[in-house]
This record gives structure tokens, C-alpha cells and sequence, in this order.
């Protein structure tokens, strides 16, 4: 099976490309921006008919898209997100090769949800913002776009390679930081949010076991269980063997105290952690992952504990 992968040096589609090329089945060609593609094409500039005729003479079985952006203005978004999956859906109709299209959409499509519940794929889409705006948009040219295509909405995803920008990723780089001065004491914001955290690595065996089967439509891919961040930063600094406080600045007067010692008096020279937490999803979100159980065979294997001690092993070796 040859599958064209766009994006493959993306933090999901890295690991998507290492999990495609364990198959020896998979005959793998990455496209991209980057001078490691394969085939270097920018999605948001390039034309249609250019992508087709490449489709047309590599003729995969499957294309795969894991590009896009997270950050930016509404016009970067939308461009990355949305103008590029126009792109590969209207090239993929037109081309020859027919092709199936697994698509990476994102849980922010979703929006806020109410506090305790799961989120299934027949929700209505209410996103909080510019990045779930261009994401569902996405979505909806892919589900419009008459291809053999599935979407899989990703949820928190976390893991080897986190982005350093990332909440997670701040949350370990505020914590080296403070191991690094020797500080007591950690200041964070936003603790108070609860999302669904997925290893990316289980992320790529979704994509692989959709890449391979025949269901279309959304499906979501998360734990199927929140987590405070304040419980994800406890963990972190366990693994790491932080032995100060962690004080929730927008919390109610007072440290938040754990297993983890006292908070100390002087001033804390760490940057907090951003708040609010920027997927404009409010302070909940919990995936209902049953569909891609009962249609891929997919659950999720790396619990949240060894996906922050990978996130912490890379903030650890920064200089």
C-alpha cells in the first residue's frame, strides 16, 4: 500500500511517519514544506492541479494529512487549516488514483462542553476560537468533499516531542526552570482546566488502523478521561523529583499544597503558565472515544504518567 503523508515532520505526523514505516506493507512518501519532504508543496499556496498531477503519478492508496498550524491570526489558520484541505480535497477529485483521505481534525472543533459529560461525534460544533474555526471548517470540506475520507478529532495530545509553547510543554519548562534556580516554590495559572490527554504516539496507531480500514465520518481519538491540569502538574513533578510547591495563581487566596513540600516567601522569577488555556474550550472536555473502539479496534495504551515523563525527559536535556 503506498500513502502519501503531508506533514510527516509535524509533532503527530512524526510519529505517524516512524508508525507507517514499522508496516513493511506501507510504501511511505512524505510531502511537504520542509527540504526533507520527499516532494516539498506548500498546501495554502500551491494549486490543485499541480497536487493532482503528482497524485496522478504516484497513485497512492491513501493520503494522510497531518499538516497544519496551531498558532497564528485568524488569516494564518485559515490558510493552513483550511485553504490547504481545500487543496487536497479538490485535487484528490480530481485525480485518478482514488484514493482514501485520513484527515487530523482537532477536539477544539467541539468547543466548551458541559462539565462531567463526554463528547460525541454527533455533538454540535460550537469552537471558542480562530484555531477550532478553521479546523471544523476543515472537517466540513472533507465531509462534503464526496472522497472515501475519514476525520480523526484529536483531542489534547501529549507525549515525546510536546511543543515547548504548549501548556504542557510550559508547565515543563517553567518547572526546569525552577529546579534550575532552586527555587521552593512554582507559580502556575490556569490550573483548573480539565482536559483529555492522549499520548501521540497512540494518536499514530489511530491513524494507522484508520489509514487501513473502511469507516468514515468523525472519529474521536482521546483517553476518554479529563485531567486537571493541576493533577498533570503534580505528576510532572514527581516524575521530575520537584520537591517544592505548586502555587495555583488563579486559585483562591493560598498555595496549593501537595505531597510535593512548602511554598517559600521571596518572589517567583518563573513565568506562569498562560491562562486562559488557549484551545477556547473552556474548562472541560472529555472525549466519547467508543466509535473508534467499535470501528478502528483503537484504545488507548500510554497512560498520562509516562507521556509527562517523556515531556519531561526533553525539558530536562534543554539548555
Amino acid at each position: 500500500m503506498r500513502v502519501l503523508l503531508i506533514g510527516a515532520n509535524g509533532f503527530i505526523g512524526r510519529f505517524v511517519a516512524d508508525r507507517l514505516l514499522a508496516d513493511p506493507a506501507v510504501q511511505l512518501t512524505a510531502l511537504g514544506r520542509g527540504d526533507d519532504a520527499d516532494v516539498r508543496f506548500d498546501l495554502a499556496t500551491g494549486s490543485p492541479g499541480a497536487l493532482t498531477r503528482f497524485l496522478d503519478a504516484v497513485h497512492p492508496g491513501v493520503v494522510i494529512n497531518c499538516a497544519g498550524a496551531t498558532r497564528g491570526g485568524a488569516r494564518e489558520l485559515t490558510r493552513h487549516n483550511t485553504v490547504a484541505v481545500a487543496t487536497v480535497c479538490e485535487a484528490l477529485r480530481r485525480s485518478g488514483c482514488g484514493a482514501r483521505l485520513v484527515q487530523i481534525g482537532c477536539g477544539s472543533e467541539y468547543g466548551p462542553s458541559q462539565p462531567g459529560s463526554s463528547t460525541p461525534e454527533d455533538a454540535v460544533p460550537r469552537p471558542g476560537g480562530p484555531y477550532g474555526v478553521s479546523k471544523l471548517a476543515a472537517t466540513e470540506l472533507v465531509l462534503g468533499s464526496g472522497l472515501d475520507a475519514v476525520v480523526l478529532r484529536v483531542f489534547s495530545p501529549a507525549g515525546p516531542g510536546t511543543p515547548a509553547g504548549s501548556p504542557l510543554g510550559r508547565l515543563a519548562e517553567a518547572m526546569r526552570r525552577a529546579m534550575q534556580s532552586g527555587d521552593g516554590e512554582l507559580k502556575l495559572g490556569g490550573l483548573g482546566v480539565q482536559r483529555d490527554f492522549v499520548d501521540v504516539r497512540d494518536v499514530a496507531r489511530a491513524v494507522h488502523a484508520a489509514s487501513l480500514s473502511a469507516a468514515q465520518g468523525v472519529i474521536n481519538i482521546g483517553s476518554g478521561r479529563a485531567v486537571r491540569l493541576r493533577d498533570a502538574a503534580a505528576v510532572l513533578a514527581r516524575v521530575a523529583g520537584y520537591g517544592g510547591a505548586l502555587h495555583e495563581l488563579d486559585a483562591p487566596p493560598g498555595p496549593l499544597r501537595t505531597a510535593l513540600g512548602h511554598p517559600r516567601t521571596e518572589a517567583d522569577h518563573v513565568p506562569p503558565v498562560a491562562y486562559p488555556y488557549p484551545d477556547g474550550c473552556g474548562s472541560w472536555q472529555q472525549a466519547d472515544v467508543r466509535t473508534a473502539r467499535d470501528r478502528l479496534g483503537w484504545r488507548p495504551r500510554i497512560n498520562l504518567e509516562e507521556s509527562l515523563a517523556d515531556i519531561w525527559m526533553e525539558a530536562a536535556c534543554r539548555i
